[in-house]
């Protein structure tokens, strides 16, 4: 590992994108890199004039693929130093709540100060002080498939957890949007470790492979966080927890236990008129959807719809007519284009957002039911990302 500071101080950088990694930054150079001077840039390829500078920050959220190594990123410069002490985790659902549990084990049984950065806390190069000042702290990342994408380094231990179509707008093919997931291990050696999913397609790695099979798991984990799903999410962390750091299990399993989860993720928003609503805003992609109705209890009515971004929907469309005693509540673009496609089917309907959609829900799911917001979509375009469509959800339950 090597230590980034060295070669960032004096040097001339542009902050690439000025969201809540882009300030992180700045506030990283401001501390670490006295010396180094630095612009802050929010536009387009044609604006960057990256020969000006010596390095380029790229946040994730800016559609980049070039290899040039002079564009960086908090989560390369991270991973320069910690990688050693970082287990990563990726995967189209399930890497925020895996991410948490596994820091909720491990702080609770490796007798080790441990950390949780990337999307699902503070940006990564906040923790770079204290994992500097504590040789023996462990990160936790939850990655994306845009911080993996352009990763010339790698955590020691890589979770793949799983991989079904997502991100169509950005990598347009599930080909390239898998190429940049795999970026998570693609510079692991041979001393690294690797934890897959059953189901996410083989492809050579030079880490130690270990495959977890979500049909072969033959213990149950007393959660509170309903799903199946989460079943699975735990075998990985009581395998990394136990395995990989010896981690006394019945600790980790109480730590599990101990686990409520995380905002818009099946979250119990609570009961109204009868009724229970639950926010799992989060969802973006139809299979989470599928997977939340059979993870709550007596599911009558699901909200779907948001941006359309070109992701195949068939798997909904064919499930929504099978599942004539659950309602589904239609908006926006993608819940148009799903509404149409499934057609005279008497358990779907279209509002034309989220108002109208939840106003309905409350006339027609009986009373005893449950209601979710699942909306097998993202939040762009009408909401500024996932927690605030969740949270807008939330305050028209409550009224």
């Amino acid at each position: 590992m090597c230590n980034p500071v060295e070669y960032l101080n004096g040097k001339k950088i542009l902050i690439w994108g000025f969201g809540r990694e882009g300030k992180s930054t700045k506030n990283f150079l401001d501390t670490f890199c006295p010396d180094a001077k630095y612009d802050v840039y929010e536009g387009n390829r044609e604006g960057v004039k990256d020969e000006e500078y010596d390095y380029v920050f790229v946040s994730p959220g800016v559609p980049f693929e070039e290899t040039d190594p002079k564009f960086t990123s908090q989560t390369q410069v991270f991973l320069e130093a910690f990688g050693d002490r970082t287990i990563g985790i990726t995967g189209t659902k399930g890497k925020s709540t895996t991410s948490s549990l596994l820091y909720a084990a491990l702080k609770a049984a490796s007798g080790r100060e441990v950390c949780l950065v990337g999307n699902i806390q503070l940006p990564c190069l906040d923790y770079y002080g204290e994992m500097m000042n504590d040789e023996q702290e462990l990160a936790v990342f939850e990655l994306s498939c845009h911080q993996c994408q352009r990763l010339t380094v790698a955590p020691h231990i890589a979770v793949f957890l799983n991989l079904f179509e997502d991100h169509l707008d950005r990598y347009h093919t599930v080909e390239k949007y898998f190429e940049a997931k795999k970026g998570i291990t693609r510079n692991q050696k041979a001393d690294d470790v690797f934890y897959v999913g059953a189901e996410v397609p083989d492809f050579d790695v030079k880490a130690r492979r270990i495959v977890i099979d979500d049909t072969a798991i033959d213990e149950h984990f007393d959660l509170m966080i309903p799903g199946e799903h989460n079943q699975y999410n735990a075998e990985f962390v009581k395998r990394i927890a136990c395995g990989e750091y010896g981690c006394d299990e019945g600790k980790v399993r109480e730590a599990m236990k101990s686990f409520s989860g995380l905002p818009h993720r099946l979250e119990y928003v609570g009961e109204f008129n009868g009724i229970r609503f639950y926010d799992d805003s989060i969802s973006t992609i139809p299979e989470a959807t599928i997977s939340a109705v059979s993870s709550i209890a007596n599911v009558r009515t699901v909200l779907v719809g948001g941006m359309d971004r070109g992701i195949d929907y068939d798997i909904l469309i064919d499930f929504i007519p099978q599942h004539t005693d659950i309602n589904f509540i239609c908006s926006y673009e993608s819940g148009r284009r799903v509404y149409d496609a499934v057609g005279n089917s008497g358990n779907i309907f279209y509002k034309e957002d989220l108002d109208a959609a939840v106003a309905l829900a409350k006339q027609i799911t009986p009373e005893g039911g449950s209601c979710v917001l699942s909306p097998a979509a993202a939040s762009y375009g009408y909401f500024k990302n996932f927690e605030e469509r969740g949270d807008y959800f939330k305050g028209l339950v409550r009224n």
